[in-house]
């Protein structure tokens, strides 16, 4: 901030406090404040020897953004090109657009950074501190925040905040931007209507939840979703929507709410479409219980490929508990799940669908039977020629996959 900006800022705080105002209770408030400041301010330096400003409403937004935003990263959560913000420590503070990152020329303080992580912290109900250096929250505009402090860090607070994109809303929107092929967008539709259990996996930023909430938008608008999620991060517009999110311990340890928690609770509540945001632990068996007492279902797996998403889905269950062993978990795994989607973000930052799997239901031994009806062929998403072999669902809801996966000649 620079020392003209700051001069400004405390004024108003000054203003503030007199007038007994909250600048986050009326809109346009705290900009009313800050343009005043400003036009003082300027009239006042011109017959002084106080810094002149070279740009006015420049300077408004940067106070406006210390005074009721998240100050200097502020103009990074309003661009809608930065996907992405983390800060290393208070010089290296770095933002990611369309997936490739670069180091920004702005830094921070040790105790600015503090400022901001409280600040961030403020309105989620959620807290980081030696007995729990480790926070996820959402932030006010859907962004999802990530802090370690300092003994778990080396030295200094690393702090992540990833922002998801608005403008993919559909199918549609990522068959533009490259994502998907038509026709791998039409099946993908198709299993949504047909009620298939999907399972969406991907490396961390590869877009599976993009794509997760892009393929939610194809539910019939008569349906019931219930989401569950470690932090909200899906945003979905359907008409009838119930989302929840874990809930850290409090000081004395208590009140923690767990994913599977979640999941339990979901099932009480007449969903139409159950939503797992991700599983990484035993919160996938709770999942494929759920499933596998018909409710249709979505969620995702960090995994390399969509056949290591199965291996890693019928292992997480495994940490449940001793009784649990793989003679249940891998039928369970085969009869549950109908399709697998993989993801992947390439050296370019360019996110895309390379893969689709229809799982047959059956097991060969230990393997678990998938057809590959999708896949990359020189940069291209291009059906198999393969065919679903489960087509109950399809057929209930009065659909053909066959005819959307006819190959083009």
């Amino acid at each position: 901030m620079t020392s003209a900006a700051e001069i400004i800022t405390n004024r108003v705080r000054d203003r503030v406090r007199r007038d007994g105002v909250d600048l986050a209770g009326g809109k346009g408030l705290a900009e009313h404040y800050v343009q005043e400041e400003v036009r003082r301010y300027s009239e006042k330096a011109l017959g002084s020897a106080l810094p002149l400003l070279n740009d006015e409403a420049g300077t408004e937004r940067e106070v406006v953004a210390s005074l009721t935003g998240f100050g200097p990263l502020q103009p990074y959560l309003d661009d809608p090109e930065v996907e992405e913000i983390w800060i290393n420590g208070p010089t290296r503070v770095f933002v990611a657009r369309n997936g490739i990152p670069e180091l920004t020329n702005t830094v921070l303080t040790e105790s600015g950074v503090r400022d901001l992580v409280e600040r961030m912290l403020q309105t989620t109900g959620r807290r980081v501190d030696l007995s729990s250096p480790f926070v996820d929250a959402s932030l006010p505009d859907g962004s999802r925040l990530h802090v370690v402090i300092p003994d778990v860090t080396r030295r200094h607070m690393a702090v992540n905040i990833r922002k998801f994109s608005r403008r993919v809303r559909d199918l549609a929107s990522l068959v533009e931007g490259g994502s998907l092929s038509v026709q791998s967008a039409e099946f993908l539709r198709c299993c949504v209507l047909a009620g298939q259990n999907i399972l969406i996996s991907g490396a961390t930023q590869a877009g599976k939840t993009t794509l997760l909430g892009a393929l939610l938008s194809s539910v019939r608008s008569t349906e019931r979703i219930v989401t569950v999620e470690e932090t909200f991060e899906l945003d979905l517009t359907a008409p009838d929507v119930v989302a929840m999110q874990c809930r850290q311990p409090s000081l004395e340890g208590t009140g923690e709410i767990t994913l599977r928690r979640l999941i339990k609770e979901a099932l009480r509540m007449r969903p139409d479409r159950l939503i797992v945001g991700e599983v990484r632990e035993a919160e996938s068996l709770d999942l494929l219980i759920a499933l596998n007492s018909g409710i249709p279902g979505m969620c995702s797996i960090h995994a390399n490929s969509a056949r290591d998403a199965l291996v890693k889905l019928c292992t997480l269950p495994l940490l449940a508990g001793r009784n649990i062993d793989s003679s249940f978990v891998q039928p369970t795994v085969a009869a549950c799940i109908d399709i697998v989607v993989h993801c992947e973000m390439d050296r370019a930052g360019s996110r895309r669908v390379t893969q689709i799997l229809a799982l047959s239901g059956t097991l060969n031994g230990s393997v678990i039977e998938a057809s590959e009806l999708f896949s990359m062929r020189n940069g291209l998403l291009e059906a198999t020629g393969s065919h679903p072999t489960r087509l109950v669902k399809f057929e209930n809801a009065g659909l053909n996959p066959a005819v959307i996966l006819r190959r083009a000649r």
